[in-house]
């Protein structure tokens, strides 16, 4: 589903004024926006999030005053086919439908938004359940047509080795919102100077990776070029049900490392879990080309994973 963490936090401060919540319930085709992306929108005008990128977002804001000032929740369809797609600027050949509800106990209790930011905050995955008749929502299943929101646990990011590559991989990992920590027991690597805003970990690997418990929404990536550093952090990593494993070298050095770590106890199963070398092959050249790299490679296993 869609990242709405903004949303989620923008309705937690807004709490107690009167909002409308407009919701992405299905897509066709080339969809700008994902299933389950979310517009959270202000009386006053305010709004945070987006349905469609940018082109129907006049249009739902409209739909959102009229249900603020007390209208039914609306059921909206956008499609290149009709003349008001044009109008309100969806020519790229998709289709969606937007569900505009009132933050309410009749439509999206606000105290939803309570038990999303829970879930988050804890790793669990939480649905929530629309009666397209009616448009209430609630944690309960309904009998009849109904729009189920999974909000998946927030993706994290475990890198292992606070390298060149690694102080570019979290400006990657920053843009895509994913909470990242970098963990290295060298002090003079692990440095705020070096990851400014990045959480800083100086356990041994092995012993901080499992602290963490890394679930099917965490990556771990081994950057240190350092066996001592890398092999028991890949040990621990695959003990857990890490969504994306990878390591940094070539394939010869993943060759070694397999044999090292399967003396070690560590399943062939396991091992072939494990992205080396890591990432999307890109032809890349330079620490920032490398991290590009790796952080396409576990956006897409973590996409196919959740």
């Amino acid at each position: 589903m869609a990242d709405n963490d903004a949303v989620i936090a923008a309705a937690l401060a807004w709490r107690g004024a009167p909002m409308a919540l407009a919701t992405v319930v299905s897509t066709w085709g080339s969809a700008p926006r994902p299933r389950g992306s979310h517009m959270i929108v202000h009386q006053d005008g305010r709004f945070e999030g987006s349905v469609s990128g940018g082109c129907v977002e006049t249009d739902i804001l409209t739909a959102a005053a009229e249900v603020i000032a007390g209208a039914p929740f609306q059921l909206k369809h956008y499609g290149v086919a009709d003349a008001a797609a044009w109008e309100v600027g969806l020519p790229c050949g998709g289709e969606i439908a937007v569900m505009v509800q009132p933050v309410a106990a009749d439509g999206f209790d606000p105290e939803l938004f309570d038990r999303i930011a829970e879930a988050r905050a804890t790793g669990t995955a939480l649905d929530v359940v629309t009666n397209l008749d009616t448009g209430q929502s609630s944690l309960r299943p309904i009998e009849g047509a109904a729009f189920v929101n999974r909000y998946e646990p927030p993706r994290r990011l475990l890198i292992v080795g606070a390298v060149q590559i690694a102080q570019a991989l979290t400006g990657l990992a920053r843009e895509l919102g994913i909470a990242t920590t970098v963990i290295d027991p060298r002090a003079r690597f692990l440095t705020p100077e070096r990851f400014p805003g990045v959480t800083l970990d100086d356990r041994w690997p092995d012993e901080a990776v499992a602290a963490l418990k890394p679930d099917a929404a965490t990556a771990v990536v081994t950057l240190s070029h350092d066996i001592k550093i890398d092999d028991p952090a890949l040990a621990a990593a695959l003990a857990a049900p890490t969504g994306y494993v990878a390591a940094l070298g070539s394939r010869r050095s993943h060759a070694a490392r397999r044999e090292r770590l399967g003396a070690l106890g560590v399943s062939d199963s396991d091992l072939d879990r494990i992205d080396a070398p890591a990432g999307i092959d890109i032809g890349a050249v330079g620490p920032a080309e490398i991290a590009l790299s790796i952080a396409a490679g576990l956006v897409g296993a973590l996409r196919d994973r959740a």
